[in-house]
């Protein structure tokens, strides 16, 4: 434990405190003792025990309204974050969305690519086979020609 000398209200108080808390301590005397000597400035003498009430007063009702804004904020962040994570969500759907789009899309032009190669398959072998009838009734009417 460490030991601070604190001056409030013009006296000497020698307080204890964790170690490494000391420069604390001393900002928190030094901020009660403005309010008090404010007050003090304010009311007059009007005794120091009431003084050092309506110092502490002010001072929680400080706290207290400080508290108040930081729940505020709080509350104010925790709808920005389920706003935030609501968006994310939506994005990674509309993403996944267009994600399986593109894959039935690839999918369609794959089948549509094989429908015509296989029809391209089909007419050259229909063109062949014309071809080679053709060239078998020519020759068979060639044939038929020479023999007259």
């Amino acid at each position: 434990m460490a030991n601070v000398n604190i001056k409030f209200n013009g006296k000497e108080f020698l307080l204890s405190c964790d170690d490494g808390q000391e420069d604390h301590l001393e900002e928190l005397a030094l901020h009660l003792n403005k309010k008090f000597e404010e007050l003090k400035s304010d009311l007059g003498n009007i005794g120091e025990n009431k003084l050092l009430l309506i110092s502490s007063i002010k001072v929680m009702d400080e706290y207290f309204e400080t508290k108040k804004k930081i729940n505020e904020k709080k509350n104010e962040l925790e709808k920005i974050k389920s706003k935030f994570l609501e968006l994310k969500k939506l994005v990674y759907d509309y993403k996944d969305d267009k994600e399986d789009e593109i894959k039935k899309l690839i999918e369609s032009q794959n089948d549509l690519k094989n429908e015509i190669e296989s029809a391209k398959n089909s007419y050259e072998k229909i063109i062949e086979d014309t071809t080679n009838q053709i060239d078998e009734f020519v020759e068979k009417v060639n044939l038929e020609n020479s023999v007259q």
